[in-house]
């Protein structure tokens, strides 16, 4: 959050979102010469009710039948394309300039730190892809084009009643101040509330997504009604703020209005003095009149933008402190074509953001290239946490992670992790076909290589049997494919990346006996020759481990082979005295 001291100022972040309309200015240019074009014509055509009243209906002026009824048409025409050049340009801009930050704000997403998304669901990050980009680009579009067209047409007014009578500009300069004062208490309002609307909305969004997304859990527990009940709460808090905008929004526009109608009257009163007098025919009253009933609808859309242009403002707060914010650290500046795969973890500590005790605690070790080093402990041992260091999703508090005798921070980012191939226990596949699946990141491999890996990883046994084989598509997250088939595929994935250093999370935790009798079979593929880490529940699927590191309230308490281990009776010997008993009894 963004504290009130260093809060930029509107013109601030309106200065910083007109950036993103640079590449559209030639657009924006044809828009203006269009709305100018759109104000001038209403000027003008307000400046003909006078010879069309004195004229036509006083004097009965022959000459000016026909010409004046031609002169309107052709004037209308030109303002007709006027106002589609002006609306094409400026949507064609918010339509760019929303793909445009999209693009922006999913690559910052794609850099962040994995640390920045502990701290906020994505499901607000998404809110602020989608809403709070339209938002922005309704303040750069919508707001900007109704500010141009409306106070050019305002201005166009003035002066033609100013040539009328100096006696309505007067009135109008006095109300004028007050209607501006309204607008700013308008726009300070609007902006404060908006803040909480977008924060109601997105917690709004992200409750629905939990309760959508583990709708299975909320049925089996009964929860329908708490779920139920907590959305209704939130939905309330939601309605509640936008009333409260909305009679901000009709006090201001009805007080606006009801200032207008006591300039009006006004304008009446020095009107009729001035034809009294000779000063003012019936054709330059209705001019006046005229051009005071076209500018009470542009102050009204003037104090109503305040709408979009607040929203707008309050939505680029919120992105640019998010693209302001760091990107993952990557400092390094040593490239790394093809690693051996020797890790190194010297006395490293982690303690996570908001935690007070380290996650892990001075844990050292070696992985010699070609051996799996299994980790295993109780549940919240630190186990994961281990090996989510390695990739350098997180960054040790203390200690130092080497790779082939040199710290994973010389190592560029991108050739660190293509050097790691990851299988966990939670698979992340995407809506796309089989084969996109297996290729993911490897654009380059071809279809004989992605078959070769889907072979080794027994997943060819299933891939033949769906309708289009490798071009099936496999739904969200693979949803159309049972468990053991997802974690096969993931497998496949890693034989295709082909690197050294291989993190298996848990890999067959999840699944039946037939499954992961398939899965392991696949691991046993894809093992060999690779640095391996393996994080296990079942110590039945490491016993032939080169080593296994014991962690314990992150902690490594004890290390050695499986054999080693039990003939200590320790930590070790009593996971698993524990883990064959339960297995006996169930």
């Amino acid at each position: 959050m963004i504290s009130e001291e260093n809060r930029p100022t509107t013109w601030q972040t309106y200065k910083r979102l007109l950036g993103y309309a640079k590449p559209y200015r030639w657009l924006m240019l044809a828009a203006a010469i269009g709305m100018m074009v759109e104000a001038s014509a209403a000027g003008y055509f307000t400046a003909l009710m006078k010879p069309m009243v004195d004229e036509t209906f006083v004097a009965r002026n022959p000459d000016v039948r026909l010409t004046l009824p031609l002169i309107i048409l052709g004037l209308f025409f030109l303002r007709g394309i006027a106002t589609f050049s002006s609306d094409l340009g400026m949507a064609r801009t918010g339509q760019g300039i929303v793909r445009d930050l999209q693009v922006t704000l999913f690559d910052k997403f794609l850099r962040l730190p994995s640390k920045r998304y502990d701290s906020e669901p994505v499901a607000k990050l998404l809110s602020r892809l989608h809403y709070d980009t339209t938002q922005m680009a309704a303040a750069i579009t919508e707001a900007l084009k109704v500010m141009i067209t409306d106070t050019l047409t305002i201005l166009v007014m003035l002066g033609i009643m100013l040539y009328q009578s100096f006696t309505v500009t007067v009135v109008m300069l006095v109300v004028g101040p007050a209607i501006a004062l309204i607008s700013s208490y308008v726009s300070r309002r609007y902006r404060r509330i908006n803040r909480n609307i977008q924060e109601a909305v997105a917690r709004t969004g992200q409750a629905s997504m939990e309760s959508l997304s583990g709708q299975q859990e909320v049925k089996v527990y009964g929860a329908q009604a708490q779920e139920l009940a907590r959305f209704r709460d939130l939905s309330k808090g939601s309605l509640r703020l936008s009333m409260k905008m909305e009679t901000t929004r009709g006090a201001a526009s009805s007080l606006v209005q009801l200032l207008g109608a006591f300039a009006l009257a006004l304008i009446l009163f020095a009107a009729g003095l001035d034809a009294a007098t000779g000063k003012m025919s019936a054709g330059g009253f209705v001019v006046i009149m005229t051009s005071m009933m076209v500018m009470l609808p542009s102050l009204k859309r003037i104090t109503n933008v305040q709408g979009p242009l607040q929203r707008g403002i309050s939505s680029a707060e919120r992105l640019f402190a998010l693209l302001d914010e760091p990107n993952e650290a990557d400092t390094g500046t040593k490239a790394l074509a093809r690693a051996r795969g020797e890790i190194e973890f010297r006395d490293v500590s982690v303690t996570y953001e908001g935690q007070n005790e380290p996650a892990v605690r001075g844990v050292s070790f070696t992985a010699r290239p070609g051996t799996v080093t299994a980790i295993v402990g109780r549940s919240g041992g630190g186990k994961t946490t281990l090996a989510r260091l390695l990739p350098r999703f997180y960054e040790p508090s203390a200690g130092e992670i080497r790779l082939d005798g040199e710290p994973l921070t010389a190592y560029r980012l991108a050739d660190l992790r293509r050097q790691i191939a990851l299988v966990g226990q939670r698979v992340m596949l995407f809506d796309d076909t089989v084969a996109a699946n297996i290729a993911y990141g490897m654009a380059e491999a071809d279809s004989g290589a992605i078959w070769q890996a889907a072979e080794a990883a027994n997943a060819t046994e299933f891939i033949d049997r769906l309708p289009q084989g490798m071009e099936t598509r496999i739904g969200e997250n693979g949803s159309l494919l049972s468990g053991g088939q997802r974690q096969r595929l993931a497998i496949a994935r890693a034989i295709l990346k082909d690197a050294p250093v291989l993190i298996l999370d848990e890999a067959t935790a999840a699944l039946d006996n037939e499954s992961e009798r398939l899965v392991q079979d696949a691991l046993n593929h894809l093992i060999p020759d690779r640095t391996t880490l393996v994080i296990a529940h079942r110590l039945s699927t490491i016993e032939h481990a080169d080593q296994v590191l014991v962690m314990d309230d992150g902690r490594l308490v004890e290390q050695g082979t499986h054999a080693e281990l039990l003939a200590c009776d320790g930590a070790y010997a009593r996971l698993h005295r524990l883990q064959f008993r339960d297995n006996a009894t169930g």
